[in-house]
């Protein structure tokens, strides 16, 4: 499907449903995770059950599904000594996307994102790796580039969108928060046993993000009591479409660890408040699975 569709349902100001986390769901269903490309691998090594994700999120209502190229940036992939093998891991993953949408009202996303990409590198470095990715996910027939920007600090996510902005395709941007002495910061948590990382004011990054950027700003991969919190701040500080799809558990290298008891039912509350605060797209990352999917599947209705 082309993102007519999409692009529809949102001028209209309808709610558009993305799925939920990829790599967690995969390791739910059997699948091993790589110490240094996490689900990465997946796309390759169990291409089955990556399709059959993706047939799982669109049987329970998904209109975006997302391609399992969120570990195989080329910086990520270079930096473990799998650079013959970028383009291949990247095309893998968009066709089995493709396969599980044939004939389905579903587009896809394909996932550009900033893992692997640290400071020690240099912004500059970060370049090159950024649009390779963005071009073989392009070339390979995604109907949007979703750039998958969280965790990072606000000149990468600069970086990653001045990268994407001369491309055809649509583009949404995805960014994570945290909260500091009560007012929300660009930044995130992955983990139970580590820092906070704060990098800046939320209504100054998004200011600043959308003079770069037009197309959808989706608060993503933050914990699901600061997400509310988020998208108010985002729509005080932004005119485009909002989204919103936020964790649950935390990340212990290289597995995703569940720890809370919140039902599909609570997770459709929460997403009903975003709705009545202006996001649009809904979805789940890492710990939101089909269940809860389908769950907030309702609202496009």
């Amino acid at each position: 499907m082309s993102y007519s569709f999409i692009k529809q349902k949102l001028d209209q100001g309808r709610v558009v449903i993305l799925d939920g986390g990829i790599g967690a769901e995969l390791e739910k269903n059997g699948a091993d995770m790589d110490k240094d490309l996490w689900c990465g691998k997946c796309s390759v090594d169990n291409p089955e059950l990556v399709r059959k994700v993706h047939e799982r999120y669109i049987d329970a209502g998904a209109d975006v599904i997302t391609t399992n190229t969120y570990g195989t940036t080329p910086i990520s992939m270079k930096q473990y000594g799998y650079d013959n093998l970028i383009e291949k891991y990247n095309q893998k993953s968009v066709r089995l996307a493709k396969e599980a949408a044939k004939n389905k009202n579903v587009a896809i996303a394909g996932s550009v994102s900033t893992f692997g990409s640290f400071y020690r590198l240099g912004l500059k470095a970060m370049i090159p790796g950024f649009k390779e990715q963005i071009k073989i996910l392009s070339e390979e027939g995604v109907d949007l580039i979703i750039l998958e920007a969280m965790s990072s600090q606000a000149d990468i996510v600069e970086t990653i969108i001045e990268c994407s902005s001369n491309i055809s395709l649509p583009v949404w941007l995805s960014i994570s928060c945290v909260m500091e002495d009560k007012k929300v910061m660009l930044g995130y948590n992955d983990t139970v046993d580590t820092d906070t990382h704060i990098y800046e004011n939320l209504e100054v990054a998004i200011k600043n993000f959308s003079r770069l950027h037009k197309g959808p700003i989706l608060i993503a991969h933050s914990d699901i009591n600061v997400t509310g919190h988020a998208v108010k701040t985002a729509k005080n500080n932004f005119d485009g479409v909002l989204g919103a799809y936020p964790n649950r558990g935390y990340y212990e290298k290289p597995h995703w660890k569940f720890v809370d008891n919140m039902s599909p039912e609570d997770y459709l509350n929460e997403a009903k408040s975003w709705v009545k605060n202006g996001v649009q797209i809904i979805g789940g990352c890492c710990g939101v699975g089909v269940e809860e999917i389908k769950a907030i599947s309702i609202l496009k209705d």
